[in-house]
C-alpha cells in the first residue's frame, strides 16, 4: 500500500437536513480512491459566525487517511481538489460569505505539515471573489479561532499539535470554550461505525 497521511476534515451544513447531508458526506469521503475512515466526531449544532441571521450549523470532524501524494502540497491539493469536487455535487453554490451551506468541507491539517500554496482553478472555493483567496494554507488559518472547529476536532485528536500552534487542539478548545457562549456549541448525536449513521445522544 502506497504511503498515507491522516488529513483532519472539518465538515459543516445548515440548509434542508443538514445532518442527513454530513452523515453523507462522510460516505462520500471514505469512498475517496485510497481513503479510509479513521475517526468521526459527534455532531455539534452550533451557533453562525460573521452572518447570524441563519438558521444554526450542523459541524463535524473526521479523521481521514489518504494518500501522501509525491509531496505534502501535491497530496493536499489532490484532497482539496477531491473536497471540492464533493460540495459541487451535493450542490454548493456561490454564496455570500458566511452564508447558509448546503455542504462546506475544510481542510484542517494534513499529518504534521504546514503547507501554503497556490490552488489549482479547481481546488478554489465558489466564492473565491468574496474571500479573495487563492492559497491553501494548512494548518487552517482560522481553526483556532473557530468552537465550531475545535470542540468536534478535539473529540478525535485532542492531544494533536497542529505545526505553529503552542496548544493542542484541547486547550485550543478549552481556551475558546472560556471566551464564547455556552451554547455556541453543543453536541447532539455520535457516529455509529456500524451502521455509519448518526445515533441521538440521551439526554442528561
Amino acid at each position: 500500500m502506497s504511503e498515507r497521511v491522516r488529513a483532519v476534515i472539518g465538515l459543516g451544513a445548515n440548509v434542508g437536513d443538514a445532518a442527513a447531508t454530513i452523515r453523507d458526506a462522510i460516505h462520500a469521503l471514505s469512498s475517496l480512491p485510497g481513503a479510509g475512515l479513521a475517526a468521526v466526531s459527534r455532531l455539534y449544532v452550533t451557533a453562525p459566525v460573521g452572518v447570524t441571521d441563519q438558521p444554526g450549523f450542523h459541524n463535524a470532524v473526521v479523521l481521514v487517511d489518504v494518500p501522501a501524494g509525491t509531496d505534502p502540497e501535491t497530496g493536499a491539493l489532490d484532497l482539496l481538489v477531491d473536497l471540492k469536487a464533493i460540495e459541487r455535487r451535493f450542490g454548493r453554490r456561490q454564496d455570500r460569505r458566511w452564508g447558509p451551506r448546503v455542504i462546506d468541507l475544510d481542510l484542517e491539517a494534513f499529518g504534521s505539515h504546514a503547507i501554503s500554496v497556490e490552488r489549482p482553478p479547481e481546488g478554489r472555493s465558489l466564492d473565491v471573489a468574496t474571500k479573495g483567496v487563492t492559497l491553501l494554507v494548512v494548518p487552517h488559518a482560522s481553526a483556532r479561532a473557530r468552537l465550531f472547529v475545535l470542540a468536534p476536532w478535539a473529540d478525535v485528536a485532542p492531544d494533536q499539535w497542529p505545526p505553529g500552534w503552542q496548544e493542542s487542539v484541547a486547550e485550543a478548545r478549552d481556551r475558546r470554550q472560556a471566551v464564547e457562549d455556552p451554547e455556541a456549541v453543543r453536541a447532539v448525536a455520535r457516529w455509529d461505525a456500524s451502521a455509519a449513521c448518526w445515533s441521538p445522544l440521551e439526554a442528561g
